[in-house]
């Protein structure tokens, strides 16, 4: 796990170009909660880039290891924010300026996921 004081960067690229980055922070100790500030550059962004960044974030260790998240993303990132959504239960959204706040629980890792048989096709 990371020292939950030093801010952990993470980064997904556009095309070989930075794409979108977030500063990612938890709290002392399992169970605590993580805060994530999401940004990018400004211009054209490949679809997909906003949403993996979310996905990176999330399967870091220590945020699946956390319960709540609380989350900075630029106003008019939908595609972020909707990922959000959909990796956190209970999501709790407010204007914040030209920032969007989410407050949200993480989900558990005990939580059984979608069912496949052996060969792949799911149930």
């Amino acid at each position: 796990m990371t020292d939950p004081d030093r801010p952990r960067h993470v980064e997904v690229s556009d095309g070989g170009q930075p794409g979108a980055a977030a500063e990612v922070t938890t709290s002392d100790g399992a169970d605590g909660t993580v805060r994530a500030s999401l940004h990018a550059p400004a211009g054209h962004i490949a679809p997909g880039t906003r949403a993996s960044l979310v996905d990176a974030i999330m399967d870091l260790p220590e945020v699946q290891a956390s319960e709540r998240m609380e989350a900075t993303i630029p106003r008019g990132d939908g595609e972020s924010l909707e990922r959000l959504r959909e990796r956190t239960e209970d999501a709790v959204t407010r204007p914040a300026g030209s920032t969007t706040l989410l407050d949200a629980n993480i989900p558990s890792q005990s939580q059984p996921g979608p069912v496949q048989d052996p060969g792949g096709t799911g149930v």
